[in-house]
């Protein structure tokens, strides 16, 4: 879904490797059913999609007026909040390793619940901001507390559900999360129409609620089993930051990186190719957005279910590679067509690529815990998701230096990128395995 390329890193799962089962090896756990399609009936993952939604609704909110309220209420330049935005990536660009090692020491529970009432309390403050050094100082520490809780509710997640169902409970709530965010973002187009420090600032404090309101259900989540008795049980502690020279995981980390510069191409590449290069109306753009938003809810979860084991999840990521680099050339075929026809065309490619993120966010979940030493959780799902915080962040600059300044040419550099990273996961994953026996070993 472009409105939020947080929404896939909430995710994934950790498996043991199959191996031929005795008859008698117990069933597996059933599969999370859910009341009336949204709620679940599982009492944990139930309390999950509400916290989830709460998060992302009020992110939602803020999502489509955040830059207006800098520029237009507190009368900062735009270049200047462009350029304090990317100082505050860059900050938060590296935190997840540091919240991952605490999440590991101190339990993903306390130390997601610091970092979201921590947001909140931030986001608070953005009310009463009056000067670009306030905006700066503000912005930085969001940044920081924001990109740091990624990998810790990763780790969160292996903490409190159960690897049989993981991956499936984990789509049920990327399936929430793009449901609240579109609310949210519905609502929050309310306050860009009203154009008032009023209409910003309720919002800007409702998200601020959300995020303390999300932090007191982490808090009161039940923990099934904690990376302390993971090194209990292994009768072994590892280096705190073994996941920063495991170079099997880095490679799959980058890789993983490249495969999620499809949300930066969502967000800027289409919208600026459709205005500036194609003859499609611009209503086009919001057509893509709600499409994609529509099939992403609609089809996560049933492909999901399709991806439950190490070898499905590279396999997954080598399809949706190439899905993307499908979608990629497509796009290019709408330059020089007329409005309606660059539309039908538009929407194909939206299509192939939301098949291509369904199947990338369920590969990229598993592969994810699957790598990760569960005595070290929290560091290497603190790595984990800094490939994405730097895809991110590079993102759309790369999409513009290739398909928006280039053309045909451009989006088949990124056709071959995106092929190659989804192919590469192959080798790196084999890699990884040779490398450590103790991989996959369950959460």
């Amino acid at each position: 879904m472009p409105i939020a390329a947080a929404v896939v890193w909430d995710v994934a799962v950790t498996t043991t490797p199959a191996a031929p089962a005795p008859e008698t090896a117990a069933p597996k756990a059933p599969r999370p059913t859910h009341l009336a399609g949204f709620l679940p009936a599982d009492p944990v993952l139930r309390r999950l999609s509400l916290l989830t939604l709460l998060n992302a609704f009020g992110r939602g909110l803020v999502f489509p007026l955040m830059v207006l309220y800098f520029t237009r209420i507190v009368g900062l330049s735009t270049t200047s909040v462009g350029v304090g935005l990317t100082i505050a990536g860059a900050c938060g660009l590296f935190a997840g390793v540091a919240a991952g090692r605490a999440s590991d020491r101190f339990g993903s529970r306390p130390v997601l619940t610091a970092l979201w009432l921590g947001c909140g309390t931030v986001m608070a403050s953005y009310t009463l901001i009056s000067s670009y050094a306030a905006f700066l100082v503000a912005v930085i520490f969001f940044a920081v507390a924001n990109q740091s809780s990624t990998g810790v509710r990763s780790a969160l997640y292996a903490d409190v559900m159960d690897p049989a169902t993981r991956v499936e409970g984990r789509a049920h709530l990327r399936m929430v999360t793009n449901v609240a965010m579109g609310i949210g973002g519905a609502l929050g187009m309310l306050a860009l129409q009203s154009d008032t420090r009023t209409a910003y600032t309720v919002m800007l404090l409702i998200n601020a609620a959300c995020f303390s309101g999300g932090a007191l259900l982490v808090w009161r989540l039940p923990v099934r089993r904690t990376v302390a008795q993971a090194v209990a049980e292994s009768g072994e502690a590892v280096s705190c930051w073994r996941a920063v020279r495991d170079l099997p995981f880095l490679a799959v980390t980058v890789l993983n990186g490249v495969i999620t510069l499809q949300y930066g191409l969502l967000e800027v590449g289409l919208p600026l190719w459709v205005v500036q290069n194609t003859d499609a109306p611009r209503w086009s753009v919001a057509l893509i957005a709600i499409l994609n938003c529509a099939l992403v809810a609609l089809l996560q979860v049933r492909v999901t279910r399709r991806i439950d084991d190490l070898p499905r999840a590279v396999g997954a990521m080598g399809r949706a590679g190439v899905l993307l680099g499908l979608g990629c050339l497509v796009f290019a075929l709408t330059a020089g067509l007329s409005p309606l026809w660059a539309v039908a065309v538009l929407a194909v490619g939206a299509v192939i690529q939301v098949f291509a993120e369904v199947l990338s966010a369920a590969g990229g979940w598993t592969i994810g815990y699957e790598l990760a030493d569960a005595r070290a959780q929290g560091v290497y799902q603190g790595v984990y998701s800094t490939g994405f915080s730097a895809a991110t962040m590079a993102g759309p600059a790369l999409i513009t230096l290739t398909a928006i300044d280039h053309g045909t040419a451009g989006w088949i550099v990124l056709a071959v990128l995106f092929t190659a990273a989804g192919l590469g996961f192959a080798p790196a994953v084999r890699w990884a395995r040779r490398d450590g026996d103790w991989r996959g070993e369950p959460a």
